[in-house]
């Protein structure tokens, strides 16, 4: 017996409650609970000064090499330092599917009668939101750091704009594995994919003073244009030059964790 056979109105839009009203309850239901347990909000503020301090100590002394494109190593890394946060921001909230899994709260929501997209759309909201948690803590440290913004209020909304995406992107992408696992231990796999996509870009370096593969892997990374969309605040103006291959990694990346997260929902509820 599937869901459909219980309430064979889920399937007409007619049938369906409303949408709006619903998925902000389902958010909010999301962002309070990971407010009231500290376990799951501690990485979300812990990691991102981990991270930005880790990365500008380790990396201080490259900001003297000649043709290094700033001379504050924070300019250039708070970026990679943002981006690796709000992906595991993204990870995060995937991983509250899980934990919904295991309660069946998520077979309560497939035998309502609410749109199916709804299931993926809150947490994806979710993640938007812890989102900001990081990049608000990374950009205060910066500020600290006398880090430079030369593009303004405008460079900031670029950079919550790239953190923001891309823990939906990587929510996207939790949501597919952990509806086709089933459980928590989805989120080790997803982890690794990040880093496996987050390293090996221009996080620390730019590609001119990279040799070999390493400048290969950068150059075709899927990560080093959302990194230079994310970071062309810290190092000047605004452009649409490095702003559109930015967005198109990102729109590629939604449509394909989309369509993946939809095939193993639309399993799951059949």
């Amino acid at each position: 017996m599937t869901v459909t056979d219980l309430h064979p109105e889920h399937g007409r839009a007619g049938g369906c409650v409303p949408s709006a009203p619903l998925l902000i309850a389902l958010i909010q239901r999301a962002v309070t609970r990971m407010v009231r347990l500290p376990a799951v909000l501690a990485p979300t503020v812990i990691m991102p000064a981990f991270f930005i301090t880790a990365f500008t100590g380790s990396f201080d002394g490259i900001s003297r090499v000649e043709g290094y494109p700033t001379d504050n190593i924070v300019n250039w890394v708070a970026a990679f330092a943002i981006l690796q946060s709000c992906a595991f921001a993204g990870i995060g909230a995937a991983a509250a599917m899980a934990t919904d899994l295991d309660t069946r709260f998520i077979d309560r929501l497939l035998v309502s009668p609410m749109r199916r997209g709804l299931v993926l759309l809150a947490p994806l909201g979710q993640a938007a939101v812890r989102a900001l948690i990081p990049t608000t803590i990374i950009l205060l440290i910066c500020a600290l750091k006398d880090a430079s913004m030369p593009a303004g209020i405008l460079g900031v909304a670029m950079v919550y704009l790239g953190g923001m995406l891309v823990a939906v992107v990587l929510g996207l992408l939790g949501l597919g594995v952990v509806l086709l696992i089933g459980n928590i231990r989805a989120m080790a796999l997803v982890q690794v994919i990040s880093f496996l996509v987050l390293f090996p870009s221009t996080g620390q370096v730019p590609i001119e003073l990279m040799d070999g593969w390493l400048a290969t892997m950068a150059r075709w990374n899927p990560a080093t244009p959302v990194l230079a969309m994310t970071r062309q605040g810290f190092l000047g103006e605004i452009s649409w030059s490095e702003t559109w291959p930015g967005l198109l990694v990102v729109g590629g990346g939604l449509a394909l964790f989309g369509a993946f997260a939809r095939s193993q929902l639309r399993r799951l509820d059949g």
